[in-house]
Formats: structure tokens, sequence, C-alpha cells
């Protein structure tokens, strides 16, 4: 098994001892993407992004289409997301922001969190998990 970072500037830099993504590559050609979770941090400016959870979620899953471009995939690669959500209240805005990202049938399997608190105040951190054949 081949084991690489993934690191981009089109994403925000990680903000602790982890890296943007880790992608492997197995014998047999198949590839793994496992994303850090990514908050809505404007890369250019390193700050978060204003506005409510629909400008949070589209920065969010804009830095995850970084990621994925970065390592040869694009969201249809996309497997399973992890979301967490600052207020629960706030999942109808969110889903139809997420629902513009995953467009092809079957959309990745996914969990959703209602959590306390976020890093940086966000009010939504999204992780995914990719496989593509090379």
């Amino acid at each position: 098994m081949k084991r690489e970072k993934i690191e981009t500037s089109k994403a925000p830099a990680a903000i602790g001892p982890y890296s943007q993504a880790i992608k492997t590559t197995l014998a047999d050609g198949v590839t793994t993407l496992y994303a850090s979770g990514q908050i809505a941090i404007e890369p250019s400016t390193g700050k978060l992004v204003e506005g409510g959870i629909e400008s949070q979620t589209h920065r969010v899953m804009q830095n995850i289409g970084a990621i994925l471009e970065k390592a040869g995939m694009g969201y249809s690669d996309v497997v399973k997301t992890t979301c967490l959500l600052a207020d629960i209240n706030d999942f109808g805005i969110f889903n139809d922001v997420y629902s513009t990202y995953f467009k092809e049938d079957p959309s990745p399997a996914r969990s959703t969190f209602a959590v306390a608190a976020l890093p940086k105040s966000a009010l939504v951190e999204v992780e995914v998990v990719a496989i593509k054949r090379q």
C-alpha cells in the first residue's frame, strides 16, 4: 500500500497536527481518500466566511472539492460523509446546499450530528471518504 499526503492551497491549511487528506493506493489500483473535516475557512484569507449556514456550507463543499481535485477525484467518488452541525435547526438549509454538490445517484452514505461547538465557531464541518480505481 502506498500512502500519500494530499495538500492544496485551494483549501485551508490544517490548523492542527493533521493532514488535509491522506490518499492510499493499493496494488490493485484502488485509491481511497480520507479527508479531514473541513470548516468554512476561506483559503486566501484563513478566516471563517461570513454569513449563515448556507454560505458556510458552500465554502465547506468548495474546500472539499479542492482536496478531491488535488487527489485526482471528484464528488462522484465520495462514498461516505460525516457532517457536523452546530445547530440541528440548520439541517434543512444544509441539506439543500449539500445536495447541489452530490448530484449522482446513489449519493454518498452520510451521518449528520448536532455538536456543542466546532473549531473557530463554525456552523458546519464535513469530512469525506472517497474511492476510485486508477
